[in-house]
This record gives structure tokens, C-alpha cells and sequence, in this order.
């Protein structure tokens, strides 16, 4: 991955997710709680807008993301000032963990004028140019060539900073993110694919659409794997894992919620 701050090699992943010769991370009680607070904020926020919805309140489509807080306020944490980030239709954690305001992304979803997109976007259009956060999109697998764009951007610019793009296991299999992924190699591209996987695409098992689960793999087969960053999260909401399903394999990187 072409960035300029490089990171040291990974320790190596060991049976049970822990690396051997792995340091604890530095991390101060401040920041600890403010991590905490964060994901508090996302889920009062996702339970309030659940409501919201079942009362009719908010129109259109609303997918809450109950369960994965941890995911997008652990990768915030490691981002710095500049880096761009760009997430599916399940986006509004990913918003309220970049600083978007909880006022504005209600005000969208109740499709009021002072949300982000005026009241026309809904649930899952937000954007905001001033946090770097580029939506928000709807179609499936739509925001991985859109980072990827951005990473080129960066890289244009060679201004350090990178892509951050998240996307789900519904979407590993599309031709286009396929086709991302090897531009980004080919190009070098300073680009963190970011797959959360909570092992259900559009309501489909992921044992019944992936040949193979451990979706890190989909990064290992292009031609320029080493110099491609990924993160693989597997996220357990309340009442899963459901009956006949199977958890996917160890993953390079490992967040569960």
C-alpha cells in the first residue's frame, strides 16, 4: 500500500486470534472511554431511529448497524486528519463515528431541511465533504470502486492520507469489486478495504453465497496482495449466530463486537 507513514509487519496470527510477541496497545483510560462513549452514541441512536421507523417516522429504508459499533469506532481511532472514508447503505455509525452531527443525521432520516442531504437522501445518502465521508450509498458493492477512486485521489495529490472503504459480505463476489481490487494492487493505491461481514448479504447466509468464508482471501488473490491492506470483522448482533449457520474462519485482522 503506497502511503507514506508505513506501519511495521504484522505479528503473526496465532490459533485463537492473539499474535505472538504481540504488545498490548498503549491506550489511555481518556481514550478508552471516549471509544466507549462513541459506541454508546451509535447504539441509543440506531435504538431511537429503530423506533422512529416502526412508528412511521421515518420513510424509505433504514438499516440499522445494532451490533457493529465496534468496527467503525475502532478504525476511526486509527485514521488521521485527511483520511477519506466511504461505507454502504448501513452508514449511519460510520457517520456519528466520523463527528457527523446526531441532529443533522436524524434531521435526514425524519427527511426534515436540515439534515445532510436537505430531506431528500434519506437513510442511506448522507454525505459530508467536511468529515471526508462520502456516503452512504445504496447499491451493494457500490462504494468500493467509488474508494477506490478516492485512494487514486490521494495518490494524485500525494498528500499521505488514505481510503477507507467499507462494504459488506454481500458484496465479496461482485465483478466490480473484484475489478477494484486490482486496480488498487496494480496502482499501488494507499486504500483500506474494510469488509463487514455479519454473515448476512440481503438476507442470505454467507455459507450459502461464498464458496469459501474467510473473505480476507478475496485480497490474498490479487496479483499485489502484500501492498493491499485489508480488515476482516465479523460482528455478532443480539440472538445470532441463527440455527444451520457456521461462523466464518480466522481472519488477518479480527474485530468482533
Amino acid at each position: 500500500m503506497a502511503v507514506k507513514r508505513k506501519a511495521k509487519a504484522a505479528p503473526a496470527v496465532i490459533k485463537g486470534g492473539t499474535a505472538k510477541g504481540a504488545a498490548e496497545p498503549q491506550v489511555s483510560a481518556d481514550a478508552l472511554k471516549r471509544y466507549y462513549a462513541d459506541m454508546l452514541l451509535i447504539r441509543r441512536f440506531e435504538e431511537r431511529a429503530g423506533q422512529m421507523y416502526g412508528m412511521g417516522l421515518i420513510g424509505g429504508f433504514c438499516h440499522l448497524y445494532i451490533g457493529q459499533e465496534a468496527v467503525v469506532v475502532g478504525m476511526q481511532a486509527a485514521l488521521e486528519e485527511g483520511d477519506t472514508v466511504i461505507t454502504t447503505y448501513r452508514d449511519h455509525g460510520h457517520m456519528l463515528a466520523c463527528g457527523m452531527d446526531p441532529k443533522g443525521v436524524m434531521a435526514e432520516l425524519t427527511g426534515r431541511r436540515g439534515g445532510y442531504s436537505h430531506g431528500k437522501g434519506g437513510s442511506m445518502h448522507m454525505f459530508s465533504p467536511e468529515k471526508n465521508f462520502f456516503g452512504g450509498h445504496g447499491i451493494v458493492g457500490a462504494p468500493v470502486p467509488i474508494g477506490t477512486g478516492l485512494g487514486f485521489a490521494h495518490r494524485y495529490r500525494d498528500d499521505g492520507r488514505i481510503s477507507v472503504t467499507y462494504f459488506g459480505d454481500g458484496a465479496v463476489n461482485q465483478g466490480q469489486v473484484h475489478e477494484s481490487f486490482n486496480m488498487a494492487s496494480l496502482w499501488k493505491l494507499p486504500i483500506v478495504y474494510v469488509i463487514e461481514n455479519n454473515r448476512y448479504g440481503m438476507g442470505t447466509a454467507i455459507t450459502r453465497a461464498s464458496a469459501r468464508t474467510d473473505l480476507f482471501h478475496r485480497g490474498m488473490a490479487s496479483p499485489a496482495s502484500r501492498s493491499t491492506a485489508w480488515t476482516s470483522s465479523r460482528c455478532t448482533r443480539p440472538g445470532w449466530p441463527r440455527p444451520n449457520t457456521r461462523a466464518p474462519a480466522r481472519a488477518r485482522s479480527f474485530s468482533k463486537c
